[in-house]
């Protein structure tokens, strides 16, 4: 499905071009993108194997990469067998020794990147090997890369989105008095799965605001029931084919005053505020401010207390953040969410969250899922 290998020729490109001989990545994003190798779904607690802090990859420019696994993560985790060498480390192995004969192996190098979720063990068993002096944080080599994606890419990301689209559909109705936090949020969860998701791409959120006495399905509020004249927000995502979604609305459970209608329009204001903003070689806090806009006229800047989005792809979360500190100009083919919020305590709230990709004239809405007010009555 995926050119793994053009994948891995444009980072030796980019290697040669930034001085850097040597690549070690451990199952990440960044390792799955560059060799299909796919990562394990999160745990509360990381799995844990004898010699684990080697799990991954080397990688140098013109060279197939050269993987160090752990003989449980090649015997359970290992779905395919990926291109390039396999060196595998069983419990009785020297760990550490075989780690070494392997670097050394690559040949002598002067600059060794590090991926940004690599293990302190491995980091300080490579400065010992090659010196510390000699390494460099490695994942903005392929952040790079991942940034613009293919129309493969985007294809993988509709998937992503089907899933989160059929989810709201399916639980929307089941916003009305009596439900609790924790019941919409394990209804989310059951209907991503049967939609396709391989797992939610983060810890699915159901909130009525971020106040203690709020109602929220990570805190002890969960299990409240929900009232009539409650906004309800969802934020959740899902995951096929290795690209994430994440999606959000509100929902109102009665009929909505009047006030709430018009900052629901405000809201909506600004996210295609943000969305039309998004045009190729504006720079990424230029688009947040453009969200922000609508949104500060409209006498609301202090509840505004998020930021327009963040990149997404094959991680929930990518670079370039959409947000006052990024200067990233944007590309054609970059992905984020455009997730305007208008959280006013002690009164109600209403966010909604879709992707967009970057085209010249504007960002591109890859939802279809409809943004229009709904009230459940």
């Amino acid at each position: 499905m995926f050119d793994y290998r053009e994948r891995r020729e444009r980072l030796g490109d980019r290697m040669q071009a930034e001085g850097v001989d040597v690549l070690f990545l451990a199952p990440s994003a960044d390792l799955e993108y560059l060799t299909g190798v796919e990562r394990q779904i999160p745990n509360f607690g990381e799995v844990s194997y004898a010699h684990g802090w080697a799990t991954g990859a080397f990688f140098r420019p013109g060279a197939d990469p050269v993987f160090v696994l752990p003989r449980m993560f090649a015997a359970f985790d290992l779905r395919e067998n990926p291109d390039g060498e396999v060196v595998v480390v069983s419990e009785t192995d020297d760990g550490p020794a075989v780690f070494e004969r392997v670097a050394r192996g690559l040949g002598p190098a002067t600059s060794v990147g590090v991926g940004d979720r690599v293990w302190a063990e491995t980091v300080i068993n490579l400065g010992r090997i090659v010196g510390q002096d000699r390494l460099r944080p490695g994942s903005s080599l392929v952040n790079e890369l991942r940034r613009v994606k293919t129309t493969e890419e985007l294809d993988a990301m509709q998937r992503a989105i089907a899933t989160v689209e059929h989810t709201m559909a399916a639980v929307a109705p089941l916003v009305v008095p009596g439900v609790t936090m924790a019941g919409l949020a394990e209804a989310v969860e059951h209907e991503l799965k049967a939609a396709g998701s391989r797992c939610p791409s983060f810890t699915t959120h159901i909130f009525t605001g971020m106040g203690e006495a709020d109602l929220d399905s990570g805190t002890a509020t969960a299990r409240r029931v929900v009232t009539e004249g409650t906004s309800v927000m969802f934020d959740f995502g899902g995951v096929v084919d290795g690209y994430c979604s994440d999606f959000g609305r509100t929902i109102y459970c009665g009929e909505p005053p009047a006030d709430y209608i018009e900052i629901y329009e405000v809201m909506l204001a600004a996210q295609e505020a943000g969305r039309a903003a998004a045009s190729a070689g504006t720079p990424a806090r230029e688009v947040n401010a453009a969200c922000r806009k609508p949104i500060e006229d409209a006498g609301l800047g202090e509840h505004f207390r998020h930021r327009m989005g963040h990149g997404i792809g094959m991680d929930v979360h990518e670079r370039p953040f959409i947000s006052p500190e990024d200067e990233t100009p944007l590309q054609p083919g970059m992905t984020f969410t455009d997730e305007p919020s208008i959280i006013i305590p002690g009164r109600f709230s209403v966010r909604i969250e879709d992707i967009v990709v970057c085209d010249e004239g504007g960002g591109r809405r890859l939802n279809t899922y409809s943004a229009a007010l709904v009230a459940n009555t």
